[in-house]
């Protein structure tokens, strides 16, 4: 009886961090990160400051922690493109689609990138999960060069080049309403990564 009590309480603990997680992300869209505070996060979600302290000790560790959050939620969709049977040319297509700045995420990606400048904690966060993006993109150019499909001297290094034009066109895209469309978004990192893989830019579409 006292074990399952325990599992209970846990399953309860879990349900609950994970919705204050999914309230924090709401906050920090709204008020950004550097205005967020744990009293906002703790009305919007109808609990006492001393609860999200409970859960994360410190403001830092909750700001770190609702962003890897709302990533992961993206990096997830990443995980299943690498996951796949499909061969290195379509994934890469989708790893470039997935890569287009959409709603909630790609807010608190810039908001992250920025305030990582002053927070050590988020800094550590944001550094991995953006890591992610170039390793997983830099093994499927791996798999692309041994099977014959691209053509790349370096695939580590054409990663860093292709996820570095699309995260400053995506801040465009993203921040300045109207500077470029996501057609001509899409058509120049179709471009980049056709450059560094030694294809025709109509075989990314």
């Amino acid at each position: 009886m006292g074990y399952r009590s325990g599992v209970t309480r846990r399953a309860a603990a879990d349900v609950r961090l994970d919705s204050l997680l999914r309230t924090a992300c709401d906050v920090i869209v709204e008020r950004g990160l550097a205005n967020t505070r744990t009293a906002d996060v703790a009305a919007a979600a109808g609990v006492s400051q001393a609860l999200v302290f409970y859960h994360f000790a410190t403001k830092e560790r909750l700001l770190a922690q609702a962003f890897a959050y709302a990533v992961e939620q993206e990096l997830s969709r990443l995980d299943a493109v690498l996951r796949s049977a499909t061969p290195p040319l379509t994934k890469v297509r989708r790893i470039l689609r997935l890569y287009t700045p959409t709603g909630r995420p790609w807010a608190m990606w810039i908001d992250g990138w920025a305030e990582s400048l002053r927070t050590p904690e988020l800094e550590k966060v944001c550094r991995r999960l953006d890591l992610r993006w170039r390793q997983d993109l830099a093994a499927v150019i791996s798999a692309g060069v041994a099977d014959g499909t691209f053509e790349c001297a370096d695939p580590a290094g054409a990663a860093w080049r292709i996820n570095a034009v699309m995260d400053g066109l995506a801040v465009q895209l993203a921040v300045h309403e109207r500077v470029i469309s996501r057609r001509q978004f899409g058509e120049w990192i179709r471009l980049v990564a056709a450059r560094e893989l030694g294809l025709d830019p109509a075989q990314l579409v």
